[in-house]
């Protein structure tokens, strides 16, 4: 487990810079694999944008924490508040846009992170479920998420080919998959 304490806080249009590097440090090319979340050997090009990432801070609904570690930024990710599917069902949010200095991966900085964004989307929004989409292929990925209670529901939905603000990929095989954990 990480040894200095973590900072969490709402990220700012000044981090904007600093989180894209993160993201794409995590996700895309050599640098990626210093880590294992890297998406280097299925996904090419960008992970997101400074667009991308200042639409997300201009959404009422959206938050960025920014995770730092000894003054230093050392992960993120993004939680949106969602209304309830359906009659009975509880209020969700929705994780994304995770990343963790690459080198700094398997020390348990992630886990710290994801704890974090559920407890904020259950306290401040009541959500009742965490939803995120991962990528079908990221077995490993996949496993990590359901050690930390996450069921995969076999809901899919097609990776946007053709759209290079999500990369290009490499395979023809990708699509997203629906993973859920509800929240206490």
């Amino acid at each position: 487990m990480t040894t200095r304490p973590l900072t969490f806080r709402d990220a700012t249009e000044s981090d904007v810079p600093a989180l894209v590097v993160l993201v794409e440090s995590a996700y895309r090319g050599d640098a990626s694999r210093a880590g294992w979340t890297t998406e280097a050997d299925i996904l090419e090009g960008q992970r997101t944008d400074p667009e991308g990432v200042r639409e997300i801070l201009r959404d009422p609904d959206s938050l960025v924490l920014a995770v730092e570690e000894g003054g230093a930024l050392t992960a993120c990710c993004h939680i949106q508040r969602r209304a309830a599917g359906g009659p009975g069902e509880a209020a969700a949010a929705y994780f994304g846009m995770f990343a963790v200095r690459p080198g700094l991966q398997g020390a348990g900085l992630g886990r710290a992170v994801l704890a974090e964004a559920e407890r904020r989307a259950a306290a401040d929004w009541g959500a009742g479920r965490m939803e995120m989409q991962v990528i079908s292929v990221r077995d490993d990925l996949i496993a990590w998420y359901e050690r930390r209670g996450y069921v995969r529901t076999g809901r899919t939905s097609p990776f946007p080919y053709g759209d290079e603000r999500f990369g290009l990929p490499l395979r023809a095989d990708l699509e997203f998959e629906l993973l859920v954990k509800p929240l206490d």
